[in-house]
């Protein structure tokens, strides 16, 4: 039985002009396109081909892509359009990455950390909502050392992680700054939850921790509910009343927290960052 998104073992039928034909043990086809410079088939070898879905009939490609269905890891963003962006994923076509699958700003040359899935159409599409691909079977103790990427942040709760890129990981709201989604964190494990996910500390805070002005405004964001009435247009008293630091410090602080996408920022005031 062919599944999409998987490499198969299948077997070479017969080659037209344009392909080479592979069959599964049902007889279902799988279209491989000819490359220029490529090994010789023989009718009947046995071959590893990617399967997935193109023009309404199967196509496949002998070169294993950078990630298969259950795999999570970094691909790097070639392009934005109207519908969405497209990922190099190690095959001639480019993984299709839609709007509403992407977490944060997303940017042409930058990499991000996705999973694939297979769409109601059955295209193989990405998705930087991996929380449902990670496992809870880790083998980390209290006290371990992990290295992890954040890929969602949850008002409320905190940095959601993927550790190692196959595990649950999460850092507290309360022990939580100066990171954004797709950084990368190096973390202690404080805590093994009773459904295996891993409660982390931030393993060394005096690399990660935001400047001070930036951390006062988080903090007080975070104890005002995830908004505060403030803004760049805000009287310069009343900011230094409030915050007991400058204009030019409250802009350069709150720039910070809106570049690492952790709030957003309108005329009304700043308001902590939502998936």
């Amino acid at each position: 039985m062919i599944k999409l998104g998987e490499m198969q073992f299948l077997r070479l039928n017969k080659v037209d002009i344009k392909d080479l034909i592979f069959i599964d043990e049902n007889g279902t086809e799988v279209y491989v396109k000819k490359e220029k410079g490529q090994t010789i088939i023989e009718k009947g070898e046995m071959k590893d081909v990617f399967v997935y879905k193109m023009n309404n009939r199967l196509e496949g490609s002998l070169k294993r892509p950078n990630l298969v269905i259950g795999e999570i890891g970094y691909l790097k963003v070639v392009d934005i359009t109207e519908i969405g962006a497209f990922m190099e994923w190690g095959l001639d076509k480019n993984l299709f990455l839609p709007f509403k699958q992407q977490k944060g700003q997303i940017r042409v040359g930058h990499e991000y950390i996705v999973g694939i899935y297979l769409d109601k159409s059955e295209r193989l599409c990405a998705t930087m909502d991996i929380y449902e691909m990670l496992r809870t079977d880790s083998p980390y103790k209290i006290g371990d050392k992990v290295k992890g990427t954040i890929y969602s942040l949850k008002r409320g709760l905190g940095a959601m992680v993927a550790v190692e890129n196959k595990y649950h990981g999460l850092i507290q709201e309360k022990d939580f700054f100066g990171k954004g989604i797709g950084d990368q964190v190096e973390a202690r494990v404080v805590k093994i939850r009773e459904d295996g996910k891993l409660n982390l500390n931030l393993f060394d805070k005096t690399h990660t921790k935001m400047d001070d002005d930036a951390e006062v405004i988080y903090k007080r964001l975070v104890k005002a509910g995830g908004f505060l009435p403030y803004s760049d247009k805000t009287n310069p008293n009343v900011i230094k009343e409030t915050f007991n630091m400058s204009k030019g410090s409250f802009k350069i602080a709150i720039g910070r927290l809106y570049k690492r996408d952790l709030i957003t920022i309108s005329d009304k005031g700043i308001g902590l960052k939502r998936d």
